[in-house]
């Protein structure tokens, strides 16, 4: 099966524990290359406050992470993030397939 490309927006629960989200997201980072997937950029969009308040949460820092991976590797990790108490709520887009550069 060949890979495809995706986006993972992860809010984490960082209450009571705000110095600790950079060791969340190298965890976070650890744990999906352990399940195969191939990284190519996390952003981390620092805290922002919800829109609504979600679990009893008003803030979330957000994080943005760009990889390739089996499509079948989605539910896994889908299964993963909601047993995570650090991750507050995630979503997954499709992206389409990175053009190769040409050369001059």
């Amino acid at each position: 099966m060949s890979k495809k490309r995706y986006e993972a927006l992860l809010a984490l629960d960082t209450r009571g524990k705000e110095d600790s989200a950079k060791d969340i997201i190298e965890r976070l980072e650890k744990e999906l290359k352990a399940e195969g997937l191939e990284i190519e950029q996390v952003q981390r969009l620092e805290n922002r406050e919800l829109s609504y308040e979600h679990a009893h949460q008003k803030n979330a820092y957000f994080v943005n992470v760009v990889f390739s991976t089996e499509p079948a590797v989605i539910a896994k990790l889908r299964s993963k993030f909601k047993l995570d108490d650090e991750v507050g709520f995630f979503q997954f887009l499709s992206l389409p397939a990175k053009k190769e550069a040409v050369a001059a």
